[in-house]
């Protein structure tokens, strides 16, 4: 059951707009979420994903401002991350709300070459960048928790997003390091979770006034960073998942009050239909739970007309870059590999080495070296092995791959292969060596061949205990 605390209610009472009701607001707050999820378009479209799983008995509800999230029904909700569909990264689990900050930040025509977002994890707004991006150009996440940057990692694997560099560093930093760099930034700002109760029942049960004032101040440290580093004609989006005005509109005015020449506020009232149900007076999105039935939701989007001055020194370049651009004949010996496997290796990718393994770089990542510390850049191809190379999984999930070249599992044994067993396969198949498996002509990784059976070649940390059919 929700727990509202009465200093919250209180407060709350003085931000809800005067045509929506309290009441109707607290019983919003006790109802459960619908379950929806966002097609992974790297992967497969929508229409072809409703094809698949409508047979199955799933219903999809189109999301309004999301053209490729659905709200679903006719399926077991809990079985849904355990799903082989799902491990295979045709689609992520992702709260409606949470959808619409990256269709605002895309809403306009420009192609951006560069994107940051700033706080990440745990990846569903980065992955989302990435399809909207089709996987070209640069897209850097950024996420300040060490234990969420595996989830955030594990996540830009699954779905196969190969145009991301990811960054470990308070989100302050980057008006420093990356002044006046990206086309874009995405500032979804640490928050109270105000909108979050029907997801956390107890996530207002604990809500104070003082812990509302210290978030504050660090969303407008962040959003003078998140600016700073925007290069000038470029778009921002802020948001959070929390209702009340001093963490959303607030904090937008602030930086406005900072830029009054560089700042323009750019209305969202036609994002999608009913938008203006729930614009501000700015043009800012202020999402209450019953609204759209969904969580509450605040999304901002402001344009930089115009350079401001660096509040900080250009810091030293950073040294000893591990990484080498491969050579013409390293190039054509990894085409060749991945050519064998059906794999092709995308002209606007770099081919870089370190040691004795391969990485794909984002386009246009070049320019970056030296500014800051990566984490990770791009994704590993594969190790330099005795007779060849040894290709690594997230190669296989990431780069694109010829339907007819990938050995159709059935369902069961789909199932069985992600589990980490050996798979009983008599079909056709190569005679021996590496192939790749797959349902529904999309990659779940790789297998050896050998007589009668296809030999797991799936990491250990991928393995499932258990997986469903949904």
């Amino acid at each position: 059951m929700v727990q509202l605390n009465p200093d919250f209610i209180n407060s709350i009472q003085q931000d809800i707009p005067a045509h929506l009701s309290i009441d109707d607001f607290i019983e919003y707050c006790g109802k459960p979420l619908r379950p929806s999820i966002r097609v992974n378009t790297l992967s497969i479209s929508s229409a072809d994903f409703k094809a698949l799983m409508e047979p199955r008995g799933w219903e999809f509800e189109p999301i309004p401002w999301c053209k490729d999230g659905f709200w679903l029904t006719g399926h077991n909700p809990e079985e849904l991350g355990n799903c082989v569909e799902h491990i295979q990264g045709l689609f992520y689990i992702q709260e409606a709300s949470s959808m619409l900050p990256p269709t605002a930040l895309f809403d306009t025509e420009s192609q951006y070459d560069r994107v940051l977002d700033t706080a990440s994890a745990p990846g569903s707004k980065t992955t989302q960048i990435a399809a909207l991006m089709e996987n070209r150009g640069l897209l850097v996440a950024n996420e300040y928790s060490s234990s969420r940057v595996k989830v955030l990692h594990a996540n830009i694997a699954r779905m196969g997003a190969s145009n991301t560099a990811i960054t470990h560093f308070d989100g302050r930093v980057f008006g420093e390091y990356q002044f006046e760099t990206f086309d874009a930034v995405l500032l979804d700002a640490p928050c109270s979770g105000e909108g979050t109760v029907r997801k956390d029942p107890d996530a207002l049960k604990y809500w104070r006034q003082e812990d509302i004032d210290d978030i504050a101040d660090t969303q407008r440290e962040l959003m003078l960073s998140a600016f700073q580093a925007l290069k000038p004609g470029g778009m921002l989006v802020y948001s959070t998942c929390t209702l009340n005005t001093r963490e959303n509109q607030q904090v937008c005015h602030f930086l406005k009050e900072t830029y009054p020449d560089a700042v323009e506020f750019i209305s969202l009232a036609n994002l999608f239909a009913d938008a203006d149900k729930a614009t501000t007076v700015e043009g800012f999105l202020h999402v209450w739970p019953q609204i759209f039935d969904s969580e509450g939701f605040f999304v901002a989007a402001i344009c930089k007309t115009q350079a401001v001055d660096r509040a900080l020194p250009r810091p030293k370049p950073q040294k000893n870059f591990p990484f080498t651009h491969a050579s013409r004949k390293q190039t054509e010996a990894m085409k060749s590999h991945l050519n064998n496997l059906g794999l092709t290796l995308p002209e606007t990718q770099s081919l870089m080495i370190r040691d004795a393994e391969y990485w794909l770089f984002p386009e246009g990542f070049d320019e970056l070296i030296g500014s800051m510390r990566f984490q990770r850049i791009g994704l590993k191809l594969a190790d330099e092995a005795k007779h060849g190379f040894k290709l690594r999984h997230e190669a296989v999930m990431a780069l694109p791959c010829q339907q007819a070249r990938v050995i159709e599992l059935d369902e069961q044994q789909a199932v069985e292969y992600l589990m980490g067993r050996d798979v009983a396969f008599d079909g056709d198949k190569p005679a021996k060596g590496e192939v790749i498996v797959g349902r529904h002509g999309i990659p779940l990784g790789l297998a050896k061949s050998l007589p009668g059976k296809l030999k797991n070649s799936l990491p250990r940390d991928l393995v499932r205990d258990k997986v469903s059919t949904a």
